[in-house]
């Protein structure tokens, strides 16, 4: 199968300078507003998996990569030290390793740090190998023509919402995910409809992860009301997130399943209250689980890395 371009990998490479083949350097850069940054390193260190303890140097290493993907901006030394829970030593150590390993490239004008042109070739790889998103493509085209509204496929990164592909409504809202950001899973459909199909060790251990940070109010702040709703999800294979993320924003979402029942990812339908009612959506359930399963079938003589 030939793999599209991907919209994550062609993120990655707009924040290494390489998008279209051409330098993204100018004089004037998009990320110097202030309170934008601002609000980007609140999302990104909410978004960012725990500190992985016991998993060494490596896992010490990941740790500040998912920091300035999350960031989404070349970032200094002195941002990342405010957010990260290493030592400054040692944050430093590990910058240094990973911008020589090509991981991470300095901008010595700037003195600024961004994803490394190593990280493009590592997303190329794990977008032909490990994404559902390039055998979901053409099953997600025919969804958002059919539907109108916007379309999200997802899968589950230690218990949080990774956006892997991405379909705008034919009037586009603006709204937090796009395809290569990392999500709570706690707070969207996509995220309940997966966590609700991981085994009882492994989704408890994912409740134990979740912020619980109250979005809107109508966001679940623990793991109790959270775990009571995931049972519905199970018995109804449908997940709905209630302006649970964003003010305004809803949408229904359904697992897509292995025939173990694990989940291989998400499907979503997402609108606005200005334009559908969760009743509304409710009605698009049938196109949308059918999607999912015809995702499903074409994924089944594929060795696709299972949850």
């Amino acid at each position: 199968m030939e793999v599209p371009h991907s919209e994550t990998v062609f993120q990655i490479m707009e924040l290494c300078g390489e998008a279209n083949g051409r330098s993204t350097v100018s004089c004037t850069a998009p990320w110097e507003d202030r309170n934008d940054d601002d609000r980007k390193a609140r999302v990104a260190q909410m978004n960012t998996p725990p500190p992985r303890h016991g998993d060494g140097t490596i896992g010490k290493a990941l740790d500040v990569l998912d920091l300035v993907a999350g960031l989404e901006r070349p970032v200094r030394f002195s941002e990342l030290l405010a957010l990260s829970h290493h030592p400054k030593a040692t944050l430093y150590r590990l910058i240094q390793t990973l911008t020589n390993l090509g991981m991470l490239r300095y901008d010595v004008d700037r003195q600024t740090y961004a994803p490394g042109l190593r990280l493009v070739r590592l997303a190329h790889a794990a977008w032909r190998q490990s994404s559902l998103a390039p055998i979901a493509r053409p099953y997600i085209d025919a969804l958002s023509k059919a539907v109108g509204e916007t379309v999200h496929l997802a899968q589950l990164d230690g218990g949080q919402v990774l956006y892997v592909d991405k379909r705008n409504a034919a009037e586009p809202l603006e709204m937090f995910s796009q395809a290569g950001k990392i999500g709570p899973g706690y707070c969207t459909g996509v995220g309940k409809a997966m966590l609700a199909f991981l085994p009882d060790d492994d989704r408890a251990q994912a409740l134990a992860q979740q912020a619980y940070f109250a979005h809107t109010e109508h966001t679940h702040t623990d793991a109790g009301t959270l775990e009571s709703e995931l049972a519905e999800v199970r018995r109804n294979q449908i997940a709905y997130d209630r302006e649970e993320h964003e003010p305004g924003i809803i949408c229904i979402a359904v697992p897509i399943l292995s025939e173990t029942c694990r989940a291989l990812g998400a499907l979503s339908i997402t609108t606005s209250i200005a334009r559908k009612s969760l009743t509304d959506l409710s009605v698009l359930a049938p196109q949308l689980q059918a999607t999912a399963n015809d995702i499903a079938v074409a994924t089944a003589n594929w060795q696709f890395p299972s949850q």
